[in-house]
């Protein structure tokens, strides 16, 4: 991973409700399209090593302009999630929401052009799952997940 330093956005494990029961991980990066996309995605080691069934590939545009390293709140402290809105209809949550000083990464997912929106991703500090949720519309969204989250890679 360490080749992908300059262009890594957002990396971390996600867990189930336990906490403890790893259920996948997100990596955000700015590479220059999907070949380069799904050579990152099929390379990863985790990948490699057989722990994920499935990969998602989205383009996702970088709204607040920055790494997760970036985020005033750091590492610790607090319970992190990963929203994921899948997209239903004509686009929602383009801008920043109300209270973006708790969002760690936040855009839309895109198709691999960019010209349609397929839903939005965030990755946030909340008090619990249904805070994180409500950083979406309501009813915008076909389906939403929400999953523990944490900062992966290594302590900057």
């Amino acid at each position: 991973m360490d080749q992908y330093a300059k262009e890594m956005i957002v990396r971390g494990p996600t867990f189930a409700d336990d906490g403890d029961t790893l259920t996948g991980s997100v990596h955000l990066l700015d590479l220059p399209g999907p070949a380069a996309a799904r050579a990152f995605a099929f390379d990863e080691p985790n990948y490699q090593a057989g722990a994920y069934r499935d990969v998602m590939l989205r383009r996702w545009r970088n709204t607040l302009g920055r790494t997760m390293w970036d985020f005033a709140g750091g590492r610790t402290g607090g319970n992190r999630f990963l929203v994921i809105g899948l997209g239903a209809g004509r686009a929602a949550d383009l801008a920043v929401p109300p209270g973006g000083d708790e969002l760690i990464a936040y855009g839309p997912l895109l198709s691999d052009d960019g010209t349609v929106w397929l839903g939005t991703a965030a990755l946030v500090r909340a008090p619990d799952p249904d805070a994180a949720r409500a950083v979406l519309t309501p009813d915008r969204y076909a389906a939403v997940e929400v999953h523990n989250w944490q900062f992966g890679g290594r302590p900057s």
